[in-house]
């Protein structure tokens, strides 16, 4: 089983759901750089369950410890472990599910492949996992401000309601001031309602997570099997709930012609980098960027809990019905902004120093 993320810098993440704990460990992190703990609990702060009324009510303080590879405050260039604790485990809510398969979830797969599962919460393959993502992200994304390297996502649907205006049109800091991390006000405000409409008829709903790069220096990535929007999208794809991903123009650009889907270069200023007119590549041209904005979408399904009955089989492929039950998020993308941008920090920050090798 693989649970280790990137070459250089890597990341191994351990734990379940209903374990003891959950946490990871980060190794190729490069010694001096100063560790904001309280920057890292920020980022967790902003992935845990229960902080609104329209994710999952299972409560979590998600309050990490650093077990290794700090020192007076900075790295060491040694691992860095942290862990966090699991408080709320209701183990008990899954006790149904020992032999029986829910639908759209991992249990059947998990079964096949292993022929042994944690049941209780999906164990291991639940989106509890993806705390430890958010904490090692946290590190990413402090080596990449050293850089000048700023990565910010947000909600841009939920369902049928779509924000349409391109990111340069958003007032990006707004993402914060609502509980679905939409930057528009009104819109965030639909989308609100909409999920706490399907919430109480006991359903789900799906939606996309925009993200976007700026200040990421020209020429990372690899012009063959790793190129970065590559390496991106099994990043995002290796997400709980994940269904899509596309990076610039995306699907849109195959109604385009080459004559306006090519982004023409121009030189602003004789000192300064050439840029382009327009974004259609979203940022990376041949598997490598250019340096302008990185921006990409990653769809979402609707989560597969839900508080309904639902016929299904048993592990003797006998019908039964399932009734929902234990807490879960009506509609993951509030809580799933801080893991995309945590796999994009992680990706970039890997990248970065695999071009830091590439030449004298």
């Amino acid at each position: 089983m693989s649970n280790t993320f990137g070459q250089l810098f890597k990341v191994t993440t351990f734990g379940e759901s209903h374990g003891e704990a959950i946490g990871c460990v980060v190794d190729g992190c490069p010694a001096g750089l100063v560790l904001d703990l309280n920057f890292i609990q920020q980022e967790l702060d902003r992935r845990r369950p229960g902080q609104s009324a329209i994710v999952t009510q299972r409560k979590e303080s998600d309050t990490v410890q650093v077990l290794s590879g700090l020192f007076e405050g900075k790295t060491t260039g040694t691992p860095i472990a942290l862990i966090i604790p699991n408080e709320d485990q209701k183990s008990k809510d899954y006790d149904h599910l020992a032999h029986a398969f829910r639908p759209s979830h991992a249990d059947y797969t998990w079964q096949v492949k292993f022929g042994h599962r944690d049941f209780r919460g999906g164990g291991r393959s639940s989106a509890r996992e993806t705390a430890a993502r958010v904490a090692a992200g946290a590190i990413a994304k402090l080596l990449l401000k050293q850089f000048g390297v700023d990565i910010q996502a947000f909600v841009s649907q939920v369902g049928h309601l779509e924000l349409k205006k391109n990111y340069t049109a958003l007032s990006l800091s707004q993402t914060e001031q609502n509980d679905v991390r939409c930057p528009d006000p009104e819109m965030a405000q639909k989308m609100i309602n909409l999920i706490k409409k399907i919430r109480k008829a006991g359903d789900t709903i799906g939606g996309v997570v925009s993200c976007v790069v700026k200040g990421c220096p020209a020429g990372l990535g690899e012009p063959v099997f790793d190129k970065l929007h590559a390496d991106l999208g099994k990043a995002m794809l290796s997400i709980n709930a994940a269904k899509g991903f596309e990076y610039g123009s995306g699907f849109a650009g195959v109604a385009m012609r080459g004559s306006e889907h090519n982004d023409l270069f121009v030189q602003p200023h004789p000192n300064a980098p050439p840029t382009t007119l327009s974004n259609h590549s979203g940022g990376i041209q041949g598997g490598i960027s250019n340096g302008m904005d990185i921006y990409f979408r990653v769809a979402f399904k609707p989560v597969a809990t839900i508080m309904q009955d639902q016929e299904t089989i048993n592990a003797q492929a006998e019908k039964v019905v399932l009734k929902g039950k234990g807490r879960h998020d009506p509609c993951v993308v509030p809580r799933a902004v801080p893991i995309v941008e945590a796999m994009a920090a992680l990706v970039l920050a890997d990248h970065l120093l695999r071009s830091r090798a590439n030449k004298v």
